[in-house]
């Protein structure tokens, strides 16, 4: 069967692959002393809350299960509309909000509206791997700019100023960044924003990890700086719904009949229940809710970082939000006798699987800005996970 070049250029999820070699392994020690952590896979360890919970029960036995507006339910992106003003201080009209299948549908339609074949996006590197990929899926070339501690693993101005060519269309940014928790300060955004508009490009920027900022320097979101910025969201971070596969984008007035074209196509529409059950998001309860878990979030990140230091696994900047650690694992990677090397952080995954039952992802994934030496850690389990993983770190790193 003969295949597209579209489909050959998309890389594997590498994250995907080690998990599925941790749950193999989980299965053969599932019942010992050491059964497997999950560490690999940015997902919080909280399901929706209960008045979430129940508004999707109250959908499904009321039948309120048809299709919806391919832009959403009016009602969804008013909260979404209120949401921005309450906790940003935003005026985002509901009219430019669009309720997505997903922040991954979100990327898909924003990249479908507005990349050329050829035209080339710029983006940090370490990112989010599926990113880029949206980016290719619709002809486009990412184009990775190493990017260092110094720079909080972020584009500036000068870097997107000094990288602009004749090909460029734009930026794609992530604040707060997987797979390094780190933000972009919004004075450098407001710079490289004006960058692009001096090249009359667009701006894209992935804020799924916004709600859950730790540091009110970094907690803004971009559409403060112009209504021209594309932002990407999704209720499955902060709001704790990953699988009810629900997410929003806002985009610029004249864009919305656009995407909801494509929408209409693509997608019909999002879960119509994952809409309904999302209406109790913003409910007052909820968000005391999710702001108690924030805050775990927060002490679990103010508990593990330093102790992975502690044993050698440096985290060179300090994540402001999410839930990573960008950790530094050559150190340790030699402690365990991993030969450095191309391949150094996917043997010490492995390596660390093995010996500690523990599941982390290699830095394969998240570009080519010296992978092999960092893996990613996710705190997204509980505190007592978090504290057993660092005694069996301890244990087998000495």
């Amino acid at each position: 069967m003969k295949f597209s070049t579209r489909a050959e250029r998309i890389e594997p999820f590498y994250v995907m692959e080690v998990a599925k070699a941790a749950q193999a392994l989980a299965r053969e020690v599932a019942g010992t002393r050491e059964p497997m952590i999950f560490l690999n896979i940015g997902e919080p360890d909280f399901t929706a809350p209960p008045l979430v919970q129940e508004a999707a029960a109250r959908a499904v036995h009321s039948g309120a299960t048809q299709y919806t507006n391919a832009l959403g339910l009016d009602a969804l992106r008013e909260r979404i509309s209120g949401w921005y003003q309450s906790r940003f201080g935003v005026n985002v009209p509901a009219r430019r909000i669009v309720v997505t299948a997903g922040a991954s549908a979100a990327l898909q339609l924003a990249c479908l509206a507005l990349i050329e074949s050829g035209d080339e996006i710029l983006m940090p590197d370490p990112s989010y791997p599926c990113n880029r990929h949206f980016v290719s899926a619709a002809e486009g070339k990412a184009v990775l700019l190493p990017t260092t501690a110094a720079e909080r693993y972020q584009l500036s101005a000068d870097k997107v100023r000094a990288a602009w060519g004749e090909k460029t269309r734009g930026v794609l940014l992530a604040s707060p960044s997987n797979p390094t928790g780190t933000s972009i300060a919004p004075d450098e955004l407001r710079r490289i924003h004006e960058v692009v508009r001096a090249h009359d490009g667009i701006t894209m920027i992935d804020e799924i990890y916004l709600g859950l900022s730790y540091e009110e320097e970094f907690g803004h979101t971009a559409l403060a700086i112009d209504e021209n910025i594309i932002s990407i969201n999704s209720f499955s971070k902060y709001f704790n719904m990953t699988g009810w596969r629900l997410g929003w984008m806002v985009v610029p007035e004249a864009m919305v009949p656009v995407v909801e074209r494509l929408a209409q196509n693509l997608f019909i529409c999002a879960s119509t229940v994952s809409q309904h059950a999302a209406l109790a998001c913003f409910e007052a309860e909820s968000i005391a809710e999710y702001e108690r878990r924030r805050a775990e979030f927060k002490a679990r990140r103010d508990y593990f970082i330093p102790a992975l230091q502690s044993l050698g696994l440096s985290v060179p900047v300090m994540p402001d939000g999410a839930f990573y650690a960008w950790a530094d694992c050559t150190q340790a990677a030699e402690r365990l006798g991993v030969a450095s090397g191309k391949n150094c952080s996917w043997d010490f995954a492995f390596e660390l699987m093995r010996r500690a039952h523990i599941a982390v992802t290699p830095g394969r994934d998240f570009g080519t800005a010296e992978p092999e030496r960092f893996v990613r850690f996710s705190t997204a389990n509980s505190m007592a996970q978090l504290q057993e993983s660092v005694a069996r770190l301890r244990s087998v790193l000495g």
